[in-house]
């Protein structure tokens, strides 16, 4: 018997997973969203439903894990979802494409907004492990000024994580990681 596809509902920027066993079972895959109620689950048993970020939803729509519905059960389709998330997103392309290549290599990412980056990137998952990295997304057209590069080293050194910067370049489609390591002297 195959397995029904969960389904969430957009509310503005976010997507809720109603049904438990969907919840438990999007979050066991690889941690994608959170738990109502519980900001660190300890396991995946959890009776809640499930809050998807829109870059998640996205990603999990593109792959036919998920379907989304608007609040009066209307299916979303992908391209009206891609509408969604370019509005909520300043270069949401760009920030896609690179979370996209963070979970196709194997990595759970995390919105990285409480350290004032685009994401939180775990090696193995939340509770399981800290986030070792967090990633600042940017276009290869734009600058970087030295007091960027303190502001975030500062932030890294702080939160003790390594500060990574990904430049998406617009010619095929090439990101380029690069990563700031700081040492007291």
């Amino acid at each position: 018997m195959a397995s029904k596809t969960p389904t969430g509902k957009l509310f503005e920027n976010r997507i809720v997973v109603w049904d438990i066993e969907s919840s438990r079972k999007l979050f066991k895959e690889a941690y994608y969203g959170k738990p109502l109620g519980i900001p660190k689950p300890k396991d995946f048993e959890f009776d809640a439903p499930l809050i998807l970020d829109l870059m998640e939803g996205y990603y999990l729509v593109k792959k036919k894990k998920l379907k989304v519905e608007d609040q009066e059960g209307g299916v979303i389709r992908t391209e009206r979802l891609e509408e969604v998330c370019t509005r909520s997103y300043t270069d949401f392309t760009e920030k896609y494409r690179v979370y996209s290549l963070l979970k196709e290599g194997g990595y759970v990412v995390a919105p990285g907004i409480k350290f004032g980056t685009d994401f939180a990137v775990y090696e193995h998952g939340p509770g399981i492990d800290h986030a070792p990295y967090i990633i600042q997304v940017e276009k290869a057209e734009n600058g970087i000024t030295a007091m960027d590069m303190v502001r975030s080293g500062r932030l890294a050194t702080t939160v003790r994580k390594q500060f990574i910067i990904a430049v998406v370049r617009e010619e095929g489609d090439r990101v380029d990681f690069l990563s700031f390591d700081w040492w007291r002297a």
